[in-house]
């Protein structure tokens, strides 16, 4: 085949072309099993129409601000003018020192379903947020809890809706989708990767029965959970994981649904600076070593093997002779043209950017990026850890 005699390979050449086989094969699957989920969810649900409630349960929903003045006064109409018949808005003013609570008061004398609480500005806590939740938890009155972030905002009056039609009764948590507003420029292109590969990735690997995580800026579980698991009390310790690792710990594949109706997304302000972004990155992957030991595996075999690929592919590049390179680009290209085929097909059910060129870029830089982020915390919680 292409002029090769394999009986006078390497033994070198034969390890690279089999790691290369391997790891394609492994992230064929990933690809073709995992992250078609969003897509089979809704062929599923365009053929059966999907096992949706009808009930209209009471649901709170739940907003930490700090200093979020600004976003409140552009965002929070939008989610106090939902087309839902039975629910409450409860914003927590989290130690704010700007306008948050005189815009809070002015906007709850015109709005009877919105309630506000707030955090001392001196309380001293390992994880604010989590104690601002927690309040907020206490005080709901309604069944479901629903969270956002004072800097997003839902794209329809039926976001509420859409997310709430899935909690059947066997249904305890519903992931959503929760992306940033799109600009020119690369950093916003690769926010916008990241944050879709990342929901593709846990809403895939939800609805195959396997969830790990969500994001807190569209997520919804049933008050009950919280209080039945003691809330946040195994995680106190960690200044994140109010809305990863709380899924992490609690769902599983009997009660865990996705939704990914486009009218369900909600859309959050972008950082401007790579260092914004960095540091945000930083502290989202700061709870990724608290991960269940499966989460973690099915986590890293992709990530891992995708490694193994590209390792592969260079050092055929830089030892092999030209057939065996044509070899390793035809397995190259295969999974780019499976990669963009999936992805975009994913992200158009969301209205989200296209993606295609930037894929070789992304795919390769963000687990370096993630790589070096994980290293850099475990060296700070080793120091830190050594400061006690």
């Amino acid at each position: 085949m292409f002029g090769i005699n394999f009986d006078n390979l390497n033994w070198y050449l034969w390890v690279l072309l089999g790691a290369l086989a391997l790891s394609f094969v492994v992230q064929l699957f990933y690809y073709l099993y995992y992250y078609t989920g969003i897509l089979t969810l809704k062929w599923k649900t365009q053929k059966t129409g999907g096992n949706f409630s009808s009930q209209t349960p009471g649901v709170s929903v739940i907003i930490c601000a700090r200093n979020e003045s600004e976003n409140l006064r552009d965002f929070l109409s939008v989610v106090l003018a939902q087309d839902y018949p039975n629910y409450e808005v409860i914003v927590v003013n989290d130690g704010s020192t700007d306008e948050t609570e005189t815009l809070l008061r002015a906007l709850a004398r015109e709005n009877p379903h919105l309630y506000h609480t707030c955090i001392p500005q001196n309380a001293q806590v390992m994880s604010p947020k989590k104690l601002a939740l927690t309040v907020a938890i206490k005080a709901a009155k309604k069944e479901i809890l629903l969270f956002t972030d004072a800097d997003c905002y839902p794209v329809s009056e039926s976001w509420i809706r859409k997310m709430i039609r899935n909690f059947t009764p066997k249904t305890d948590f519903v992931l959503g989708y929760g992306a940033y507003e799109r600009h020119k420029g690369l950093l916003s292109h690769l926010i916008s990767y990241d944050t879709f590969f990342i929901a593709m990735q846990y809403m895939g690997f939800s609805y195959r029965g396997c969830p790990y995580m969500a994001v807190g800026r569209n997520m919804a579980y049933r008050r009950k959970v919280f209080f039945e698991n003691r809330g946040f009390a195994s995680i106190l310790h960690l200044q994140s994981g109010d809305d990863d690792l709380f899924v992490n710990k609690r769902a599983n594949k009997n009660n865990t649904r996705i939704e990914i109706n486009a009218e369900s997304k909600t859309i959050s302000r972008s950082n401007t600076e790579f260092k914004d972004w960095f540091i945000q990155k930083e502290r989202h992957l700061s709870t990724a070593s608290y991960y269940r030991p499966g989460s973690k595996c099915i986590i890293g075999t992709e990530v891992g093997s995708r490694g193994i690929f590209y390792l592969s592919i260079l050092g055929l590049i830089l030892l092999a002779p030209l057939p065996l390179l044509l070899i390793a680009l035809g397995f190259f290209i295969l999974r780019y043209i499976t990669q963009a085929i999936v992805i975009n097909l994913s992200a158009r059910n969301f209205n989200e950017r296209k993606f295609y060129f930037s894929i070789l870029v992304f795919d390769i830089a963000l687990p370096l990026i993630s790589l070096y982020t994980l290293c850099s915390n475990q060296i700070r919680r080793k120091t830190k850890y050594k400061w006690k």
